[in-house]
């Protein structure tokens, strides 16, 4: 009887310390798009990554990163990685945003019919046609550069229509309301896998483009222990995702509702980043070309509005706790190269 009380009061004692560790986890809000380019906020939440760093973090969905965005500055969510247009967008307005990491990078593709993918072989071949892409989207501003690049005026050239998710572009071309449409991953595969094709990755307009960042606001910035903690469970996440394919697609496929081989072919794609770096050039650049193509009338001086020192910190402890592995040396000498 004693030990069965004694039992008792153990395991009571257990399920206490996990209450009590809840109660006292900081609390995030972070939004995502259903993309396998978010990947590492699911891995990092369903493997425990967030909770081992001490944070307690509720996902939510959003499905364009204008809506995203616009939750972050209104104060909505605490952070969230919607695209790189959004953010340089607001910063070029003069919003109070800081950039402090990334998600990943490249992974938009321009999708057509098969008797389209005749007419469709450069970006100069969309001259007079109809072309749809999701409003703020990373490869939109992509895609305007790259037609400036081609001599084409994106603005009289041709039509754009800005539609609220990469499903409705993907209608678009189908009902052939549009000529191309331009997606994120995997809705590249899945719109292949529906009867289009892809002609054109964004990665090949503008190589090495970075896309969704990690933002939070310039007075959340001050909350610099959180956004550590935050950061070391990102790059756990991404180290677990190189070593663990099986259970990223399991973590993946708990907020992307579509079948895991093509959960798989989209996240382990030749034609996407995964990393988490903030690369501070990439995005300087960035901005420069949607200045160029007039997405913005001018690019705004980033020089204040990314901020790395979270992500180094974060970073060259990892290295410091795991002397001699390669991974994060290689992430140092990386972070080196996109932030000098």
């Amino acid at each position: 009887m004693k030990h069965r009380l004694a039992l008792k009061s153990f395991v009571a004692a257990i399920a206490l310390a996990g209450t009590l560790g809840s109660a006292f986890a900081e609390q995030l809000k972070v939004g995502y798009l259903p993309a396998t380019g978010h990947a590492k906020f699911f891995i990092a939440k369903e493997q425990g990554l967030f909770a081992k760093e001490g944070l307690d973090v509720e996902l939510v969905e959003f499905h364009n990163s204008a809506d995203g965005l616009n939750a972050i500055i209104a104060g909505k969510l605490d952070t969230g990685a919607f695209g790189t247009t959004g953010p340089i967008a607001h910063l070029s307005k003069g919003t109070k945003l800081k950039i402090i990491g990334g998600i990943m990078g490249g992974d938009a593709a321009l999708v057509t019919t098969q008797a389209g993918a005749e007419q469709v072989k450069t970006i100069a071949d969309l001259k007079g046609k109809k072309v749809a892409t999701v409003r703020m989207a990373s490869g939109d501003a992509v895609l305007r550069g790259a037609l400036k690049d081609s001599g084409l005026n994106w603005k009289t050239d041709l039509e754009i229509f800005e539609l609220k998710n990469p499903s409705a572009v993907i209608e678009a071309v189908k009902s052939k309301q549009v000529d191309v449409g331009l997606v994120w991953g995997p809705h590249d595969l899945r719109a292949e896998d529906q009867g289009l094709k892809i002609v054109i990755h964004s990665s090949d307009l503008q190589p090495g483009h970075p896309c969704c960042r990690i933002v939070i606001t310039e007075s959340n910035a001050k909350n610099q222990a959180t956004w550590e903690k935050f950061l070391r469970a990102i790059l756990q996440a991404e180290r677990f995702a190189a070593e663990n394919k099986e259970a990223t697609i399991d973590s993946i496929a708990k907020y992307v509702k579509l079948d895991k081989q093509l959960l798989w072919r989209g996240y382990y794609s030749e034609y996407i980043d995964q990393s988490s770096d903030p690369d501070a050039k990439g995005v300087k650049h960035f901005a420069d070309v949607m200045a160029s193509s007039e997405f913005i009338t001018k690019a705004p001086d980033l020089s204040a509005s990314i901020d790395a020192r979270f992500y180094e910190k974060v970073l060259n402890q990892l290295a410091a706790e795991n002397p001699g592995d390669v991974y994060w040396q290689k992430l140092q000498q990386d972070f080196k190269r996109k932030n000098g």
